[in-house]
């Protein structure tokens, strides 16, 4: 608490460095460092982007939720975050419809067609299914 910041107790200093820490990683893993004292609504959209992976990033979530992560990116921030994703130890859910990308950043997939679900599976299986080669390719 405020009380705390006051005094400079020794867990709230120990707790500061830690964060500190932890942002320098997570800055890291985005690709963010040089970027550091950056007004994030300075960047453009894709470094945007990448802030707000690093910032949700930050408190180490069990469960992350990325809807279109890959909208305004360019390709080497896409191929960026494709890294991130699979550095992390936690479950990603992600709603993209960059199918290249979902085919390489995911280990299963969920197909929707119009709010039903009409497969799921590893990558190949999905790919290969007649009833979403029907829906998405015509």
């Amino acid at each position: 608490g405020l009380a705390a910041d006051l005094v400079g107790w020794p867990a709230r200093r120990r707790l500061e460095r830690e964060r500190g820490e932890r942002v320098a990683e997570v800055l890291e893993l985005c690709g963010l460092t040089e970027l550091r004292d950056a007004y994030a609504a300075s960047l453009p959209v894709g470094g945007r982007r990448l802030v707000e992976l690093a910032r949700a990033l930050a408190d180490r979530p069990r469960l992350l939720l990325l809807d279109e992560p890959t909208s305004g990116l360019d390709a080497e921030q896409t191929v960026r975050l494709r890294e991130v994703i699979a550095a992390l130890d936690t479950t990603v859910l992600l709603v993209e419809h960059d199918m290249g990308f979902v085919m390489d950043a995911c280990d299963r997939l969920v197909v929707l067609d119009l709010g039903r679900v009409i497969a799921s599976g590893g990558p190949a299986d999905v790919r290969d299914d007649p009833v979403v080669r029907a829906a998405y390719l015509g």
